[in-house]
């Protein structure tokens, strides 16, 4: 492949709703640029994007793959994206290394949520963007209405570039808004030029109007000429120099249309891209200089010392381990030595590649604003920095996405611990939305991630990938236990077994403290020696063991109050182990007599969900036992609700929410404080604990 340099870069992602078409188009166009002689489909599992197992399996995109197209004398990095809810983290490294973005949309189903949160996504970074009207081919296909829709929802933003010529109910040609010409396409995809068909005229004057008042917007100037004399008020070249300058800006967004499936209107695309994204604009990434401690801006200079970012990590077994890289100063040559400056670790470089799909193609260099691939590299991962020792550079790192779904895991054969401990440790890797927990306290090993379905394609590689099985299931919940009463009890072990004996014999009051952060608080009132003061760390570490696990159903136990006040010793069988058993029969006789609860977890969540769905969510969360505390509203016609409500009715809201609100609602929370659990809870949980403990014999 050809070495091409920034200003003949643009890094694009394809951005929609699950289904909507995106690796359909970007299939189309590798086919129509010859870069494949046979168009793959998704349905047949043998497109360039989806080459995973488990995307030909699901018939869906679980990755974001790269497939660079050459077009126009640029070359077009485009980031193929999942649109599946679960799968953001992909996104995030997309939108994280993308330059612009293609927002696909079906013509005939038109504003989904997919679409809302791929146009949230675009103006929280401030993306260039183009919206493709895509399966304009197939039946109860309605652009019209599609437009409507977008600028119902964005307003003037939206510019349809393009209009679609329908003849005998079917898609042949579109119509050239800004050049006001009709043109129709070939059976390839290609087309010709020609006329605006009459029954496409009046429609392409009212298009016209709404472009040409977008062009007006751009200046007060133009406003001013546009009163006066309308339409006609503007030059092509002043047109097209509002216009390409209002794309870059993300004021303006271009509406067209085609077929992914026929490559009517793909070649189009290509040739808006390249004319309306603009390379990267310089500064957008900030880093620093670790020897000088000064300001590092990326800006695309060839001429400055190699800096890149790593954006993504492929860790598939079956093609190897890749670094894929976005370059932001420099050129990276398949000979040099490059420097991790977070884990301080030189690597001498053999190969550097360009991935399309799984296809690695070597390269001689990548320059600066391109994105390549490095295979192997021992001490990187996802968001680390790559730069020279000489100019050892660390750049800001990207944020992902917080996963707040959560299962237990365990090995369905117990050989295969550490076999699934380094497979996760691989998955990790490839998407920073997963993560592995250690529940000690509840002897479980959790895994996270954004929903349940990627939860299953987690289990799935595991088998395909791994051949590691494991079995997801509900986690058990954190609960504490606690005591609501004060008591006074006496614990006393003796025991005699031929010369030296066993004995100690304690009285302890039990009562609440205010510390709930703390397991116990340990005091002693002994008076006359009833127990030496060097039996008292005997004492207090019997108390230490207890609460790791209270009587009630196991536990750790929190905010007890324990005052040693009597006891008695036996001169030759007394020891420190003989007091320790004494306190841990007091403890448990005690800590039952003093009214007994569990406490369970409680988070402070908040939900962003539009102004409809606000009632079904607040009614949702009372159903959970949450408490609403409040709403605040925010822009763009939504609601922040925040609410009180306990972790253990947060287990399938990730998949909850989306039912409610049509995927569009999000969620966070983290944990507050522990309070007392309703009697019902209690007795499931208690029951839940004996069943455990009857297994586990």
């Amino acid at each position: 492949m050809d070495t091409f340099r920034y200003e003949s870069i643009r890094n694009v992602a394809v951005l929609g709703h699950g289904g909507c078409g995106k690796t359909t188009l970007v299939e189309s166009m590798a086919f129509v640029t010859g870069i494949t002689k046979r168009m793959g489909k998704v349905e047949e599992g043998n497109t360039i994007s989806d080459y995973d197992k488990e995307e030909n399996k699901r018939l869906f995109s679980i990755n974001t793959t790269v497939v660079p197209i050459l077009w126009e004398n640029a070359k077009i990095n485009f980031l193929d994206t999942p649109g599946y809810f679960d799968f953001v983290g992909e996104v995030d490294e997309a939108l994280a290394t993308a330059d612009a973005a293609v927002i696909v949309v079906s013509a005939k189903a038109g504003l989904e949520v997919g679409t809302i949160k791929a146009w949230e996504a675009c103006e929280k970074r401030k993306l260039p963007r183009v919206i493709f009207i895509t399966d304009m081919d197939v039946e109860n296909a309605d652009y019209h209405r599609v437009v409507d829709e977008l600028t119902e929802t964005w307003g003037t933003k939206i510019a349809p570039f393009q209009s679609p010529i329908i003849e005998n109910e079917k898609f042949t040609g579109i119509v050239n808004i800004l050049k006001m010409s009709g043109r129709k396409f070939n059976p390839d995809g290609s087309f010709d030029e020609g006329d605006i068909p009459a029954d496409c005229k009046d429609e392409a004057d009212t298009f016209r109007e709404t472009l040409m008042e977008a062009v007006a917007e751009t200046s007060e100037e133009f406003m001013e000429r546009f009163f006066d004399q309308g339409s006609e008020a503007f030059s092509p070249e002043e047109i097209q120099g509002a216009l390409s300058t209002s794309v870059a800006e993300g004021s303006i967004v271009p509406v067209v249309c085609g077929s992914g499936a026929t490559g009517a209107g793909v070649r189009l695309l290509l040739h808006q891209v390249v004319k309306y994204f603009k390379p990267a604009k310089p500064g957008i990434v900030v880093g620093k200089n670790e020897k000088t401690n000064e300001e590092f801006v990326a800006d695309y200079d060839d001429t400055k010392p190699f800096s890149a970012r790593v954006f993504k990590t492929i860790a598939d077994p079956f093609i190897g381990k890749f670094s894929l890289i976005k370059i932001y100063t420099g050129v990276l040559h398949n000979d040099d030595v490059i420097y991790n400056a977070e884990k301080g670790t030189e690597e001498k470089l053999s190969r550097i590649y360009v991935l399309r799909g799984k296809e690695q193609i070597e390269v001689k260099e990548l320059h600066a604003g391109d994105i390549g691939a490095i295979g192997k590299l021992s001490d990187t991962v996802t968001n680390d920095t790559l730069s020279t020792k000489e100019n050892p550079v660390i750049y800001e790192k990207f944020s992902v996405t917080v996963p707040y779904t959560y299962r237990a895991y365990t090995a369905k054969n117990k050989n295969d611990d550490d076999k699934i401990s380094s497979a996760l440790s691989k998955l990790m890797e490839e998407d920073l939305t997963l993560k592995v927990v250690h529940d000690k306290e509840n002897h479980q090993a959790l895994i996270y991630g954004i929903g349940e379905q990627q939860l299953e394609v987690v289990v799935s590689k595991l088998l395909t990938r791994y051949k590691a099985e494991v079995e997801i299931s509900m986690p058990r919940v954190a609960y504490r236990e606690a005591i609501r009463k004060k008591v006074e009890v006496r614990g006393k072990h003796k025991k005699q077994s031929g010369g030296h004996g066993q004995y100690g014999d304690v009285q302890i009051i039990f009562e609440p403290s205010e510390n709930m952060e703390k397991g116990y608080e340990f005091f002693e009132q002994v008076y006359g020696g009833s127990v030496p003061k060097n039996f008292f760390p005997a004492v207090e570490k019997g108390l230490e063991e207890s609460v790791t696990a209270g009587p009630l159903a196991g536990y750790p136990v929190v905010g007890l109050k324990a005052t040693l006040t009597d006891g008695s010793y036996h001169p030759v069988d007394s020891n420190e182990m003989s007091f320790k058993m004494a306190t841990v029969i007091a403890f448990k006789d005690g800590f039952m007599k003093a009214g007994p609860v569990l406490l369970e977890p409680i988070a402070d969540m908040k939900v962003l969900v539009p102004d409809k769905f606000t009632g079904d969510v607040m009614g949702d969360l009372n159903k959970r036992r949450g408490r609403v505390m409040g709403m605040n509203p925010v822009s763009g016609g939504k609601q922040e609700i925040l609410a009180e409500v306990p972790v253990s009715e947060l287990f399938s809201y990730s998949t909850d929410l989306r039912s409610m609100t049509g995927g569009i609602g999000e969620y966070e929370y983290h944990f507050n404080r522990y309070e007392q659990a309703p009697t019902d809870v209690m007795n499931k949980a208690i029951e839940e604990a004996k069943k455990r403990a009857e297994e586990e014999k």
